[in-house]
């Protein structure tokens, strides 16, 4: 097994992940009732299959974990303690303190590095997915047979492309979030999988089912944005105002654990009508509960900005934060691609449907390698590595100069994703981003084309084409539903 990273292994989306992995674990909680919430929040998009094989496998994935060595929080009595999020009926939330990405991480990685049967190849940039189409043949998105038999890689430490020939790859790249002007991703999530997998003409689904984290710390010039978990409102946090007025229950009954897309939809609203840059979550009659002690990342991270979560109320705004859409997967995560595989956020498993549950993220991944990694085994012996592939070609190009074009194309990519194709959406808006977007594709495409590669202009190829797949699946939804919502159809 070769892993490859395009910094070091551990920068993960993962790695941030505060709130924890949703599983039943205990009584009176079942998996009818995780199913029931999983399925309400995806608004009917969900496949009912697969929300049940996943919620149902839940329980051996988590103590898989544990045998890796994972410390999950326990209560005094030795049982796991479970937080509850929004859009969940009962406790059922497994966390350790606000960084259980962090902590699974780690540990799965220490496995992954004592391994003698891993090589981790970090700071290698894959440029593209290696099919057919590389060995002179004519694939279009009606080909029904097209094979992936590896990826070209950047070693960026030596600077030259190489080819890596797999009988098996999957797919594992995160995150898009660095479409928006303001995320949770780490700087990594650029959508480089969807988008290769996009290019070898893949099935793509749900690009239009962004959700957007309605709780991120607000501090201005800051992105990635850090994250104010949802545990923290499952705790007892609330949001108000900046005039300490309380607003959710306008919006939804269930207040302040409305699900996400309700929320941040009544903050975008709330901040619109005031003309306020951001609300407020007020965790200080926590104290007395253990708030610093139950979120110690959130009191250290706050307090570094000058705001003290236990005396201060925490200055929060919505923004991007996870891609329910993605490389379109079965229920063993094969993509459409013979021998590709995807999990995690670049994939749609059809787990999450139109939106996604609190917590359901970390299971999903779980559940889809297991069941990816079950079903490749039964393969790999029957496939052969083909030899065929020819080495990169970058004959004639040219070392360009004018690399302050991409960070201008860039930043203009993130500024009409924000404002043309935000939390709220029109008819109008997504036509202005397409039209747009034309002309970015168009001189990025001219200037790879003629460019000795870089990973900076690579990493912007991949966020035109996931901007691209947003805006046009966002305008074939001639709905409102879940995280997509436009004035046009209310």
């Amino acid at each position: 097994v070769c892993v490859v990273s395009k910094i070091d292994a551990g920068e993960t989306n993962t790695k941030y992940a505060q709130g924890g992995i949703a599983a039943v674990m205990y009584s009176p909680d079942t998996f009818e009732k995780h199913i029931k919430d999983t399925l309400e929040a995806g608004r009917g998009l969900s496949d009912e299959k697969v929300v049940r094989f996943t919620i149902a496998e839940a329980p051996d994935r988590i103590q898989e974990l544990i045998q890796w060595g994972i410390n999950f929080d326990k209560n005094k009595d030795g049982q796991y303690n479970l937080g509850r999020e929004g859009g969940h009926s009962e406790k059922r939330v497994l966390h350790h303190k606000d960084q259980t990405g962090n902590e699974i991480q780690k540990t799965l990685l220490k496995q992954a590095r004592k391994h003698p049967n891993i090589d981790i190849l970090e700071h290698y940039f894959t440029i593209d997915v290696i099919t057919q189409h590389h060995l002179g043949k004519e694939v279009t998105r009606q080909t029904s047979d097209i094979t992936c038999y590896g990826v070209y890689a950047l070693d960026k430490k030596n600077n030259t492309i190489v080819k890596i020939l797999s009988k098996i790859t999957m797919m594992a790249t995160g995150g898009s979030g660095h479409v928006y002007s303001v995320t949770t991703n780490p700087l990594i999530a650029t959508g480089d999988g969807i988008a290769m997998v996009y290019r070898a003409k893949g099935k793509i689904k749900n690009m239009e089912f962004m959700q957007f984290h309605p709780t991120a710390l607000y501090h201005h010039g800051s992105n990635p944005a850090f994250l104010i978990t949802e545990a923290l409102r499952g705790y007892g946090g609330v949001l108000k105002t900046k005039d300490g007025k309380e607003f959710m229950q306008k919006y939804d009954p269930k207040g302040s654990l409305a699900p996400r897309d309700v929320v941040s939809r009544a903050i975008d609203s709330e901040m619109k009508i005031r003309g306020d840059k951001f609300v407020y979550l007020d965790c200080r009659h926590l104290v007395d509960k253990g708030l610093t002690k139950m979120f110690p990342n959130i009191y250290k991270q706050c307090l570094s900005v000058g705001v003290d979560i236990t005396k201060d109320m925490i200055p929060v705004a919505p923004a991007a934060h996870y891609m329910c859409g993605g490389i379109e997967v079965d229920g063993h995560g094969c993509s459409t691609l013979n021998h590709l595989y995807a999990s995690g956020e670049c994939a749609c498993t059809s787990l999450h449907g139109a939106n996604r549950l609190a917590s359901n993220s970390l299971l999903e991944a779980l559940v889809f390698s297991h069941r990816a990694a079950q079903n490749a085994i039964n393969k790999v012996g029957h496939i052969e590595i083909n030899r065929e592939v020819p080495d990169w070609d970058d004959k004639g190009l040219i070392l360009n100069e004018e690399t302050v074009l991409v960070s201008y194309a860039y930043e203009e990519l993130r500024n009409i994703m924000t404002n043309y194709v935000g939390i709220v959406r029109s008819n109008i808006r997504l036509k202005r981003a397409l039209d747009r977007l034309e002309i970015i594709y168009k001189e990025t495409e001219d200037l790879y084309n003629k460019s000795i590669i870089t990973e900076r202009i690579c990493e912007l190829r991949n966020l035109i084409n996931v901007a691209y797949l947003i805006i046009k699946m966002a305008m074939d939804r001639k709905e409102n539903i879940g995280l997509h919502y436009s004035i046009d159809y209310q």
